[in-house]
């Protein structure tokens, strides 16, 4: 007998001893109508509730809602609140200390409400009175009544500030961007990062001074293709950039406005010159927005009142350097529509000059987005499919050959420049 053999000898004895054992447990077992032992676990394995985006608590739990595609709902901190809460309301929860606060909060908010009644009691006797009592007249009214206005959107800002159900609204998402909080808080939000990192691309990209002397983002501007969200400066696949995008354009001040999209490569290669020039991929006006009104799908601009130029797929020819494909949201002047028809007789797409445009137009640029194009495996095919010519050109650099004359050899290389050292040289 082997040593394998040995050692498992006394592990089969004791199978067979449970095994037996089992068998005569069965045999014994009474007719039931309720459900066996593995039945019930695999039932309560089943009917285990899924992970709740508002309770997680642990990273592991957190990293697998995020890989479902489901993000968690507020701080870590809050969701422990609730989590410990027994489904108690928000603003409910059974702590001394969040109770005695909310009551300090609520007396704070009554008197900024008592102040906005005030500044809008005094704003209707301002409108009431006639402008020329004024020094300045008509202009000196307009500019106190614009600057009390403001104080008033700033009172009732303060009044909500520090309410912990309009925090945990605007977390989770509900929150009406009609409302000056949430704009406020929106806006915050997104200078505390995304405008720093498109301003980052911006100046690192050269898009300033290219395309515009200055610009300052005031809008926040989000790019996608079909379901894949495009990081401002990311270079894309010719083939996921060949369909129109779809722009979530969040503005943080209140009203509707127009606005015109424009699309433009500036990285165009103009040989005769031997310099770029700018091409425009997509044109389109009279689009509106507000802070409620945030998507722009620019496949469903209107032909006869909104869409001057279609899209037209961003491409790079073979041995061109990356092109920057920046998407600009222009603000209309306040009540003034474009003449699509003059637009689509003036503009053309080669030969784009930018600033020129915008100058004329009296448009404002408040947001923009940018990704880049290369050269890859389907640039030909996309380039087939919309009828654009050249795809199998190639740029290759000049050879610039120096203009200063060649030095003669010197030191170590004098001395061995004859043949017999030819094993040396490189």
């Amino acid at each position: 007998m082997t040593a394998c053999q040995k050692a498992a000898r006394p592990l089969t004895r004791c199978l067979q001893n449970i095994s037996s054992s089992n068998t005569s447990m069965l045999a014994f077992r009474s007719f039931t109508s309720s459900a066996r032992s593995h039945e019930a676990a695999v039932e309560t394995v089943l009917s285990k509730p899924l992970l709740d985006p508002a309770t997680v608590t642990s990273g592991r739990e957190e990293r697998k809602l995020i890989r479902s595609g489901i993000m968690p709902i507020g701080s870590r901190r809050r969701r422990a609140a609730l989590r410990s809460s027994n489904d108690f309301p928000f603003e409910q929860l059974p702590y001394q200390c969040f109770q005695e606060a909310r009551k300090v909060l609520r007396a704070d908010r009554e008197e900024k409400i008592k102040e906005i009644q005030t500044e809008r009691l005094r704003i209707s006797n301002l409108v009431a009175q006639d402008s020329s009592i004024f020094r300045g007249g008509e202009m000196h009214k307009q500019r106190r009544l614009h600057g009390m206005r403001k104080h008033l959107e700033w009172l009732k800002i303060q009044a909500d500030i520090n309410d912990p159900l309009i925090k945990k609204r605007f977390e989770d998402g509900e929150g009406d961007m009609d409302k000056p909080i949430y704009r406020y808080l929106a806006d915050r939000k997104w200078r505390s990062y995304q405008r720093l990192l498109i301003d980052q691309r911006i100046h690192q990209l050269n898009i300033v001074p290219d395309l515009l002397p200055h610009f300052e983002p005031r809008a926040d501007v989000r790019l996608a293709f079909l379901r894949r969200n495009v990081q401002p400066g990311e270079i894309l696949d010719s083939r996921i950039s060949e369909l129109p995008p779809r722009l979530k354009v969040q503005v943080f001040d209140k009203g509707e406005r127009l606005v015109t999209v424009i699309a433009i490569d500036s990285d165009v290669p103009d040989i005769e010159n031997d310099s770029f020039t700018a091409r425009c991929h997509y044109l389109a006006a009279n689009i509106p927005i507000s802070p409620t009104q945030t998507s722009l799908p620019l496949s469903k601009a209107l032909p006869d009142t909104q869409l001057v130029l279609p899209w037209l797929p961003p491409f790079a020819q073979k041995g061109s350097p990356y092109h920057r494909l920046s998407i600009f949201v222009l603000q209309q002047e306040a009540g003034k529509e474009i003449n699509i028809e003059y637009l689509k007789k003036s503009i053309k797409r080669d030969g784009f000059y930018f600033r020129s445009f915008v100058s004329k137009n009296k448009f404002e640029p408040i947001g923009v987005n940018l990704f880049r194009s290369v050269w890859d495996e389907g640039t030909a095919g996309v380039m087939k499919r919309a009828g654009i010519e050249d795809a199998d050109l190639e740029f290759k650099r000049k050879k610039v050959i120096a203009l200063k004359p060649k030095q003669k050899a010197r030191g170590w290389e004098a001395r061995h420049a004859s043949e017999k050292y030819r094993s040396l040289r490189r």
